[in-house]
């Protein structure tokens, strides 16, 4: 109980005080902008160019579709700085040298941007209703709100994956760009994935968002819960499974950088 206690209590104090100390230079006005105009551009964007290419009744695709995938603005940006920004600000040591939990703190790291990212999902979707006439009357709210939340997670799992490549090169902002316009490719977003050649179709099915945005499409179509769940399910495994990955990529390098004594570059 008394080890529960303290990697639960590593956790929050990891979560919070790495969120805070990483993204201290961030201003209000920045982080609006991230939140609220980001979010408005892409929906505009995306969804203007669809319906002008398919027509004005395929706009909830283009709505739902670009919504759900602000989920990888904070799971595979803010995700990746929460883990190389340790490198960057030179902390990479401390972090290699504590006894704790290491699960516990690789974890916690992307907690606070699984919120964040939630958040912004549903600014996008609320961007959706007021500006774009999404019509969210026949939608299980709760349900969509655990696959806001679920498809996050995932995202924010391949985040964390590509958090431990920033502690191996000195450019991996170029390779978050690559995978963030990729995902707008093969999840679904823009692109039914059908259409996808099959070697892409294959890609897109092991990829965070694509089952989330399938689940949500079908929600604000009139589905319920339970008819989503298996979408879910496989959402979340998918996002279990990059965590995982990240966490054996974490450990490795953690103990190639402690053999090689040099524990600010592996």
């Amino acid at each position: 109980m008394r080890t529960l206690t303290a990697n639960l209590r590593l956790f929050w104090q990891g979560m919070v005080l790495s969120y805070i100390a990483l993204f201290h230079w961030l201003r209000p006005t920045t982080y609006l902008a991230s939140k609220i105009v980001g979010p408005l551009a892409q929906l505009l964007f995306f969804t203007g160019i669809g319906t002008f290419a398919t027509g004005a009744n395929t706009a909830s695709f283009y709505i739902i579709g670009n919504a759900m995938q602000i989920a990888a603005v904070s799971g595979i940006y803010g995700v990746t700085m929460s883990i190389g920004g340790e490198r960057w600000a030179g902390t990479l040591p401390y972090l290699f040298g504590t006894p704790a939990n290491r699960l516990t703190v690789f974890v916690g790291r992307a907690f606070m941007h699984v919120i964040d990212g939630a958040l912004g999902v549903v600014i996008g979707f609320a961007w959706g209703v007021l500006l774009l006439h999404l019509d969210l009357s026949h939608t299980d709210l709760p349900a969509l709100g655990l696959t806001i939340v679920i498809t996050t997670f995932s995202t924010s799992g391949l985040g964390l994956l590509m958090g431990c490549l920033s502690l191996i090169t000195l450019n991996v902002m170029f390779i978050n760009n690559a995978v963030y316009f990729a995902l707008l490719l093969f999840s679904g977003a823009n692109v039914p994935v059908a259409s996808l050649p099959p070697l892409m179709q294959v890609i897109s099915e092991v990829l965070p968002l694509t089952h989330g945005i399938r689940a949500a499409r079908l929600l604000v179509g009139g589905a319920d819960l339970a008819q989503v769940a298996p979408l879910l399910q496989t959402e979340f495994l998918i996002g279990v499974a990059y965590v995982l990955l990240g966490y054996v990529m974490f450990r490795w390098f953690e103990l190639q950088a402690k053999k090689r004594g040099t524990l600010e570059t592996v």
